[in-house]
């Protein structure tokens, strides 16, 4: 039993690998012994120079490997390169954990626009459902095709509470300010297929030894004004905001032999935010 959680021999393939989520639970899987395949849509320099020298830093045992290759999981070919490495460096992937994903702020964080829905911009519409959804389907293919000649796998999503109730407009008033931001509906629409996606994969690929879940992450602190960490704090019953780092212990779990018999679930860290 002590080694339930031991992730020893496994490989897993992150993508979003150097998002905020990526780049804090990678340390912990590698630390819980697991070789990891990091992806990202950024180059091996930007890995190189960002993130690289930090994993370094972490002891793992003398056997383990962390290697990185650019991906861009909209795209078909580039995929298939990646399974390609993922099979010449390791021979199997044993889990994907699937990060990837954009928003519209991300592109523009104050563009009025967003914040209207009979106005939001069809061009980052398109690009969040590129992404969040058919780039989830994609790599999730491919990867279960991969997994399936090993008749064994594990798939873990990533979905937002926004996949299960609405933004809370109260969360985005700052009643200092003339600034209005708030959720676009490209994030929450296209965050809203991860559930039953999920559970459709968690029924259809069980046959053939791989299991599905997915976590819901909420309110992650990251350099957020203070009025938006006031709001967040007054609406949620933990009074206040995630630590990424909190994440950690939701992505080994459900990465590891102690979640064996758990199959189509989300695994919900909100502070208690989707309870009221």
């Amino acid at each position: 039993m002590k080694n339930l959680f031991s992730l020893k021999n496994q490989t897993i393939l992150v993508t979003g690998s150097l998002g905020l989520i990526g780049k804090e639970i990678t340390k912990s899987l590698y630390d819980f012994g697991a070789n990891l395949i990091l992806t990202d849509i950024h180059d091996e320099d930007f890995y190189i120079k960002n993130y690289q020298q930090k994993l370094k830093n972490i002891k793992g045992n003398n056997n383990q490997k962390i290697l990185y290759k650019q991906a861009d999981i909209t795209n078909t070919k580039s995929i298939v390169e990646l399974i390609d490495f993922s099979e010449k460096k390791f021979n199997r992937i044993d889990t994907l954990i699937n990060l990837a994903g954009t928003d519209a702020k991300i592109d523009d964080e104050l563009n009025n626009n967003l914040d209207s829905f009979e106005n939001f911009p069809i061009e980052l519409w398109e690009k969040s459902i590129n992404v969040n959804v058919n780039g989830v389907f994609k790599i999730t293919q491919s990867v279960s095709k991969h997994m399936k000649k090993n008749r064994s796998g594990n798939i873990i999503l990533t979905a937002s509470t926004y996949s299960l109730v609405s933004p809370n407009p109260n969360l985005y008033k700052d009643t200092n300010s003339k600034t209005k931001i708030s959720k676009p509906i490209d994030y929450v629409a296209s965050k809203s297929i991860i559930p039953n996606y999920t559970r459709y994969l968690a029924t259809h690929l069980s046959k053939n030894g791989i299991r599905a879940n997915y976590v819901v992450p909420h309110g992650i602190e990251n350099k957020n004004p203070q009025w938006f960490k006031d709001n967040f704090a007054k609406l949620s019953p933990l009074n206040r905001m995630c630590n990424v780092n909190e994440l950690c212990g939701p992505y080994v779990f459900l990465a590891s032999k102690a979640s064996s018999y758990i199959n189509g679930a989300s695994l919900v860290v909100d502070g208690g935010w989707t309870a009221w």
